[in-house]
Parts: structure tokens; C-alpha cells; sequence
């Protein structure tokens, strides 16, 4: 199935979605390029669009290798993004800081911390974010289960070392 995509009209209906979703990955100050790129990319290769995905889901997959290409090309990792503190006094916004919960990222493989971005910041269903990687969604869920885990038992450290349980 060949479907038809207009990516001027897809650009001015999602590229401030494409734009958040770049500035997660590598930084408000390089998202800007990495969105042109994404919807350049998209333009240079829009016949191969086949339908099989909704069309933001297809360009989030392009605008993430913009992204890697990108920090590949600046020779840095990854990028993780700065997140806010919890606002409140609730038992749950005390638990994890935001620097507990980017170091706990940090130490996540690439694979895991990409599905776990792509779930928890950008609201991806498990089938959009098998759509985005390329990758069977059995893969999506055992990535989840397996990257939860990781953050849970990094955390678990992390905050038991500050409050010096053992």
C-alpha cells in the first residue's frame, strides 16, 4: 500500500510536537536544526510513506535519527533532559528528584532509555513507539519491563545511599 503524504501540511500541523520531541533528545538549542532536518528528510523521502504508521509517528521515527545523527556528529551520547521538581507535599512528589531520576536515565542502555522516553515524556502508546523504532512491540514491552526495573533498583540505590541505608 502506497499512501499519499503531504509534508508541508504535516510540518504546520505537528512541527511544534516534532520540535518538544527533538528538544527531549538533544537540548532546546540544537532542536530547532534537527526539526528542519526531520521535515527535510521527511520531504526527500515522502514517497516512501506506505500508511502503515499515522504520519507524526512516521516523522517522530525520522526526527529520532536526526537526533542521534546529530549527537553522534557532536561526539555525545545522549542528551537527557533537565526535568522539573514536583510541585507539592505529597508523599509521591518527594520520593524521586529530579537529578535521582536523570542519573537513574543516565545509566540506562540507549535502547531502554529510548523506549522509556518515548513512553513516559512523549506519551507514546507501546504500538507508536514500536512504529518509531522499528522494532516489533513484543521488543517494546520487554524493553519497558526491563528499563522500569533498572530505574526502579537505581533509584532505590540512589536514595538509600543519600539517606545512608544499606
Amino acid at each position: 500500500m502506497n499512501a499519499s503524504i503531504d509534508v508541508a501540511k504535516l510540518a504546520k500541523a505537528h512541527y511544534d510536537a516534532v520540535f518538544r520531541f527533538c528538544a527531549v533528545r538533544v537540548g532546546a538549542d540544537r532542536a530547532s536544526d534537527a526539526t528542519q532536518e526531520a521535515f527535510l528528510t521527511a520531504h526527500r523521502n515522502a514517497h516512501t510513506f506506505r500508511g502503515g504508521s499515522a504520519p507524526l509517528t512516521w516523522v517522530l521515527g525520522i526526527a529520532l535519527n536526526e537526533c542521534r545523527r546529530l549527537l553522534r556528529k557532536e561526539g555525545r551520547e545522549g542528551y537527557l533532559p533537565d526535568f522539573a521538581e514536583p510541585a507539592g507535599d505529597s508523599p509521591e512528589s518527594r520520593l524521586v528528584n529530579s537529578e535521582v531520576l536523570k542519573s537513574a536515565l543516565a545509566r540506562l542502555s540507549e535502547e531502554h532509555r529510548a523506549v522509556v522516553l518515548l513512553h513516559e515524556i512523549d506519551g507514546l502508546t507501546q504500538v507508536e513507539i514500536s512504529e518509531v523504532l522499528g522494532i516489533p512491540i513484543g521488543t517494546v514491552k520487554s524493553r519497558l519491563h526491563h528499563a522500569f526495573a533498572a530505574l526502579r533498583k537505581a533509584i532505590y540505590d540512589d536514595t538509600a545511599r543519600k539517606e545512608g541505608v544499606h
